[in-house]
């Protein structure tokens, strides 16, 4: 389905814009490159438009793969200690912990640190040499689409805060060598934020649906994947642009939202409860849980590391369930209160929750670093598994609110 985009008086392309925050509506002049526009209701980014060129952007991507392919194939960190030597990997840590039985955790840090970032970075690659093409193929598109889906899960950043507190827990006792993976790694943190930052993902979606512009028949909703405000024609409408399925708001958002945040709940419990592991030392150790983990950082003098660990292990969980339970209790009152402020809440809790795999990122690394025998190891607990669980969870559950609902109970959407 297409449509002729319409003018203003001047002749001026106008398209339709819908605040994924608020619902609010904006009817807006085709926006330049490096430039953006915020939503005039709650100041939330409406339609972000990069300065950068495709070939800058193609470059990046296809800088980024020859990063992460050194990362994987070349050592992370290694540990001397009382004349042994262990060496890690990015994929080591992981491995060690399905041998520990705590295969979903494997798989998740495979999926977080080498799985999504390869994909990413490989399909952007693929995508904009198909750009190249006088008509590029359909399932670019649905390439594209999925990428911006799994952006959140792409977590080298996190990762590398996870290594350095594996590296300040370590430095007292172990002589701790860097290796070439971790620079990689650091170079492919800066390489990935910059490709966020100048990706323009609406030039993408024009040149790979050329002629589709916003408007149309029917009742039009914005499409969750690219962005596009189009009609919802027909029993089950589509995207005319990306093909994702079109509801004027996300299916059953509260339910599966409230299912997922009593998910949560329940795993925190023995995510703080049980331990998460249990270093030994000569035959002799004690389980570690995550409060644990930051006493002994507090008597070791690591305060900034402590608080670090606290916040991101601790805090960030507790003030994100309670967040949602916030926003799920006054969207469902109809509340007007501070609707604001609880927009911006929303957008906090949808940004922070992924740090808080820090805790398990930094096990990996011990789990694979530390295995020196009747020296010195770390085994894992089953604590990781449960907090690892409520992180996913709490993100599932952000991502399933859609805080437009907010604003429809309040009366302030038509």
């Amino acid at each position: 389905m297409t449509a002729a985009a319409p003018v203003d008086d001047a002749g001026h392309s106008i398209m339709i814009v819908e605040c994924r925050h608020c619902g609010l509506r904006h009817a807006a002049a085709e926006m330049p490159a490096g430039h953006a526009a915020l939503c005039r209701r709650c100041g939330a980014l409406l339609l972000p438009r990069a300065a950068a060129s495709r070939e800058v952007s193609l470059a990046l991507s296809l800088t980024g793969l020859i990063l992460a392919v050194i990362a994987n194939l070349m050592p992370l960190m290694s540990i001397r200690i009382e004349g042994r030597v262990e060496v890690a990997s990015l994929a080591s840590g992981a491995l060690a912990l399905a041998v520990g039985g705590l295969w979903p955790l494997a798989a998740l840090i495979i999926l977080t640190t080498i799985v999504v970032p390869l994909g990413r970075l490989g399909s952007t690659s693929y995508v904009l040499l198909l750009l190249s093409r006088p008509n590029p193929p359909p399932h670019a598109r649905t390439l594209f689409r999925w990428l911006e889906r799994w952006r959140p899960w792409a977590m080298i950043e996190v990762y590398l805060l996870g290594v350095f507190v594996a590296y300040v827990k370590l430095g007292d006792i172990a002589t701790i060598e860097i290796g070439a993976a971790l620079y990689a790694l650091a170079a492919l943190m800066l390489v990935m934020a910059t490709l966020d930052v100048t990706l323009d993902a609406e030039a993408i979606w024009k040149a790979l649906a050329p002629g589709i512009e916003s408007g149309g028949a029917g009742k039009l909703a914005r499409c969750d994947a690219c962005a596009l405000v189009s009609g919802e024609a027909g029993e089950h409408p589509r995207c005319p642009r990306c093909g994702a399925a079109l509801h004027a708001r996300k299916e059953e958002s509260l339910s599966r939202c409230w299912a997922l945040v009593i998910a949560a709940l329940i795993f925190y419990l023995p995510a703080n409860y049980l331990p998460v592991m249990t270093v030994i030392s000569f035959g002799n150790g004690a389980p570690d849980t995550i409060l644990s983990g930051v006493e002994h950082l507090i008597v070791s003098g690591m305060w900034p590391l402590a608080l670090l660990v606290f916040f991101a292990s601790i805090t960030v969980p507790v003030l994100k369930l309670l967040s949602l339970l916030l926003l799920l209790v006054t969207t469902q009152r109809g509340s007007r209160w501070r609707i604001h402020e609880r927009t911006l809440l929303y957008r906090i809790v949808e940004g922070i929750g992924r740090w808080s795999m820090i805790d398990i990122f930094m096990l990996s690394v011990l789990v694979a670093l530390v295995r020196l025998g009747a020296i010195a190891s770390v085994e894992p607990g089953a604590g990781a598994l449960a907090f690892a669980a409520v992180v996913v969870v709490t993100m599932l559950a952000a991502t399933a609110f859609d805080p437009r609902l907010m604003w429809d109970s309040a009366g302030e959407n038509p």
